[in-house]
């Protein structure tokens, strides 16, 4: 009896080293709650700026009334609202997984972590480009869904390298994407749920069953 636990625990040990070898499972649960305080907060900032420019929404419908200037300064307020909720969010979560590898001993930059990245970074990059031509085209309407739909094609592409719970949440954002699409009255909110409300719920799911007992 005893022989054959020996047995299934070495076989755990040698599953827990095939998978730490092949996966990259440092991502930290505070990451996703960071990243999704930042988007919430820069949604905050987007929507004070269309109550000041008395834009209730960024429907194709309202946003078609004013003029090629205001649809210039709209584009160039978000995508650096967009940088910086970007920028800010990947320092944070850089900041939390280092620390989560240093904790568990790992080394943060390894062959499954360039992995994890690389799958992630075609389908963001073309993403990035795809929103920001139709931006230049004033389809701003479009451009909102568009983020979430290829981050979440990033994300179940990378779900293959990392956590498998990750594969949840790109389902998530894909689904809220397209939902976006027939409801472009409401794309500022459906963004904020997306980017904001969904990260921050993950993150502390990640939290409480991964990293919550191990700290």
């Amino acid at each position: 009896m005893s022989e054959s636990r020996e047995h299934l625990q070495t076989l755990t040990e040698i599953r827990s080293l095939m998978e730490r070898s092949s996966k990259f499972l440092s991502l930290s649960g505070l990451s996703g709650v960071s990243a999704g305080l930042i988007a919430l907060a820069g949604a905050a900032v987007v929507y004070m700026r269309l109550r000041t420019n008395s834009l209730a929404t960024l429907g194709y419908d309202q946003l078609s009334r004013y003029d090629a200037d205001t649809h210039a300064d709209l584009r160039r307020f978000l995508v650096t609202v967009a940088v910086v909720v970007l920028a800010s969010a990947l320092l944070a979560g850089t900041y939390f997984t280092v620390r989560k590898a240093r904790r568990q001993g790992h080394d943060v930059w390894n062959s499954s972590s360039k992995r994890l990245v690389w799958a992630m970074l075609v389908p963001l990059v073309a993403g990035g480009i795809f929103c920001l031509v139709l931006l230049q085209h004033n389809l701003i309407w479009l451009a909102f869904p568009g983020t979430l739909i290829f981050y979440g094609l990033a994300l179940l592409n990378g779900s293959k390298y990392t956590l498998r719970d990750v594969e949840s949440l790109g389902y998530c954002e894909i689904g809220l994407g397209l939902l976006s699409l027939f409801w472009p009255g409401y794309n500022l909110l459906t963004w904020a749920i997306g980017f904001g409300v969904l990260h921050v719920v993950y993150g502390l799911a990640m939290y409480y069953k991964y990293e919550r007992n191990a700290s």
